[in-house]
């Protein structure tokens, strides 16, 4: 791969973590890449080792669960304050992520990490992809 692509591929990640909240989509994304949406998916992947919606969502449902453990906005507000647009879509990528619902996540306490610093929850808590689950499952 170029040095060109992946810096270009760097910046667009980068827009992801900071945007994560704005209506962003792969051919957006692409666009602001200077690459046709297949070369940047296939691209990224490569990069990054998931696909650019993939990363996007990942993001979004780790800012989500930051938002649930405080317990004091609803999923529907945590969903839309992380970008998403449908809540039935945001509900099903975080249980696939998580293991359970929003609502469950939520609604379970999370005191004992009250005094944790958020960028080390934010590290024990990552979502994890499915290939990842399917892998620790058979150690």
């Amino acid at each position: 791969m170029d040095i060109r692509d992946l810096v270009r591929l760097r910046k667009a990640k980068d827009r992801m973590d900071r945007e994560f909240d704005q209506p962003l989509d792969v051919p957006a994304l692409a666009r602001s890449a200077a690459m046709s949406t297949g070369h940047f998916s296939r691209s990224f992947k490569v990069a990054f080792g998931e696909g650019p919606y993939s990363y996007l969502m990942t993001r979004r449902i780790e800012r989500a669960k930051a938002l649930l453990r405080r317990g004091d906005m609803s999923v529907t507000d945590a969903c839309f304050a992380v970008g998403c647009t449908s809540l039935g879509s945001f509900s099903s990528r975080f249980t696939e992520l998580v293991g359970e619902t929003p609502s469950a996540y939520r609604a379970r306490s999370h005191s004992p990490v009250e005094f944790i610093p958020p960028c080390i929850i934010m590290v024990m808590t990552k979502p994890i992809r499915n290939e990842e689950a399917i892998a620790s499952q058979r150690s």
